[in-house]
């Protein structure tokens, strides 16, 4: 897919995905939550893409909500689906945030949605709805406090400053901090290595991570038993084993 505002390229069994506008750093408006939406969908559809890359052009990450846009009556909701058609919707495969440069409000939260994290040195994130009468309703609020230490995630709600990559990752929201430039490079990489596990695994551990968030630990391992029986009845447990066994690599299939 291939539009102004959002571009999508295939890497192997990746699935890039580019919100591609410079000008207006990215920011998300309807026409870019619609596309994503549909960037988003195709990677599920498709059983040929094991996983998903989200970045920005042009050196920006996003600036989040576009306010030109959303004083004119857009909004960046996609119902049943939150900021970007991202923040609120459930996926079965692994997506990763390519963050460049500035990744603010709805941006940062948008990279909080994906499952890892890859930041440049220089990029910059930061929660700054406050200074505008708002709060990060897209997700920020509830994820951020699930992600680093509570008096940290404080910080950055109540005082809307930015941290920088590097201190993104001495806080452990970054699984990888590399040179400025690399953040698509080194993403890439990091889904190869995602892709070559079990598909049917890597839904696994997100739908177990998903139900236990929160829940008591008899409910989470009665979720987890759920999608454990589903699992150990697919080809690819016995062709893990098999492969294994055998000394050779796997041949998913996603069955």
């Amino acid at each position: 897919m291939s539009t102004t505002d959002v571009r999508t390229q295939r890497a192997g069994t990746t699935l890039l995905i580019t919100i591609d506008r410079p000008q207006a750093r990215n920011s998300v408006n309807a026409v870019v939550a619609t596309l994503l939406t549909k960037a988003l969908d195709e990677l599920e559809a498709d059983p040929e893409l094991r996983t998903g890359v989200l970045t920005g052009a042009g050196g920006t990450f996003s600036a989040g909500m576009d306010l030109k846009a959303a004083l004119r009556g857009e909004s960046p909701n996609v119902p049943g689906r939150g900021f970007g058609g991202v923040t609120e919707v459930e996926r079965t495969k692994p997506l990763i945030a390519a963050v460049e440069g500035w990744a603010m409000g709805g941006g940062f939260e948008l990279a909080l949605a994906c499952d890892l994290i890859v930041a440049a040195e220089g990029a910059h994130f930061g929660l700054p709805e406050v200074k505008r009468g708002l709060i990060a309703a897209g997700g920020g609020v509830i994820r951020l406090p699930r992600r680093i230490p509570y008096h940290l995630a404080m910080e950055f709600l109540l005082t809307g400053e930015p941290v920088s990559g590097a201190r993104a990752g001495e806080l452990g929201l970054a699984n990888r901090v590399v040179p400025t430039g690399q953040a698509v490079e080194q993403a890439l990489l990091l889904a190869e290595q995602l892709a070559a596990n079990a598909p049917l695994a890597l839904a696994a551990v997100k739908a177990v991570t998903l139900a236990a968030d929160g829940a008591p630990e008899a409910e989470a391992f009665a979720a987890q038993r759920t999608v454990m029986a589903g699992l150990m009845a697919s080809a690819d447990v016995r062709e893990g084993m098999t492969a294994f066994a055998e000394r050779r690599t796997p041949r998913w299939t996603g069955r």
